[in-house]
């Protein structure tokens, strides 16, 4: 590339100046948990993986407990939140009004601007108290049969943590979401129309199947936002070491363990709460480059159209 001047060059510079810093200040942020939970690695190896017991009182840790919350809140919040998330994205852009579609899609991306403690107040002192005393014992009554419905609840556990997440998750998948419909050529909604299909039939044909890729990535983008989200679970979720199939049952997710336990640790806890972060961190960069990757080659699909 030629650059035309010394500005042009100074700038170019620059972005690639900002661009490095950010690529090693990830990789140091690697580095420094790999370092910090070495001794956990070198003590507990692949066990820690698979072992469910937390016990910092004798030094033994297990990740599995934790592991195991993290992705049933995740994937019931996602359960909930991705047929909403594709419903009001596909309400905004192809039924209302422009300028009104414009209007709501706003107040669906403030959610997002929310603090998370505030979804966690909100949480703990109404959703709470309103699945102990209305869900928890309509859901017995009439799904009590199944072992996802059963036990005491106490309005904290596995359930009020997906629900906030679902709610925390929604305007990420539906921003998403509307950008991919966007990019669906008008003249491709207007061939079915002239085809004679319907309104229902044109948002099936013409903008849902060819937007399929850039809406599994919405979703897997949105699951990498659950997953790592940490105050407002760990305010609902109960913070317990447990793998139970109840959804009213208090445990505890990869997140939520180091926010409760980091600032109290010392000595292996220490190192296997940062183990817990760094397999945290893989996850979520995995889950989010996934995501990345299916709306990438989904928008160049329609690019070339």
């Amino acid at each position: 590339m030629k650059i035309s001047n010394r500005e042009d060059a100074v700038s170019l510079f620059l972005m690639k100046t900002m661009a490095a810093l950010v690529v090693a200040m990830l990789f140091a942020l690697i580095l420094l948990l790999f370092k910090v939970s070495l001794p956990a690695i070198k003590t507990f190896g692949f066990k820690f993986i698979t072992s469910t017991e937390w016990n910092p009182v004798e030094d033994r840790f297990g990740a599995l407990s934790f592991i195991f919350g993290t992705c049933l809140t995740s994937t019931l919040a996602l359960l909930m939140a991705a047929p909403l998330s594709i419903g009001v994205a596909l309400f905004i852009n192809e039924v209302l009004p422009k300028r009104l579609g414009n209007l709501l899609a706003l107040f669906v991306e403030m959610i997002a601007s929310i603090p998370s403690i505030v979804f966690g107040l909100w949480g703990l002192f109404f959703l709470a108290p309103w699945i102990k005393t209305l869900a928890a014992p309509w859901l017995k009554l009439h799904f009590g049969f199944l072992p996802f419905f059963n036990g005491p609840s106490f309005g904290i556990g596995f359930l009020t943590a997906s629900l906030i997440l679902a709610v925390m998750i929604t305007p990420t998948i539906t921003s998403v979401c509307r950008e991919v419909f966007k990019a669906i050529p008008p003249l491709q909604k207007e061939a079915a129309l002239a085809l004679g299909a319907t309104r229902y039939e044109t948002l099936k044909i013409a903008v849902l199947s060819p937007s399929l890729s850039g809406i599994v990535g919405a979703i897997v983008l949105g699951f990498g936002r659950a997953v790592g989200e940490t105050m407002a679970v760990a305010m609902v979720i109960g913070n317990s070491a447990t793998i139970s199939a109840s959804l009213f049952s208090p445990g505890a997710t990869m997140a939520s363990v180091i926010a409760n336990e980091y600032p109290e640790a010392s000595g292996l806890q220490i190192s296997s709460l940062c183990f817990v972060g760094l397999l945290l961190f893989f996850i979520t960069i995995f889950i989010n480059g996934l995501a990345r990757t299916i709306i990438w080659r989904g928008q160049n699909k329609w690019r070339r159209v």
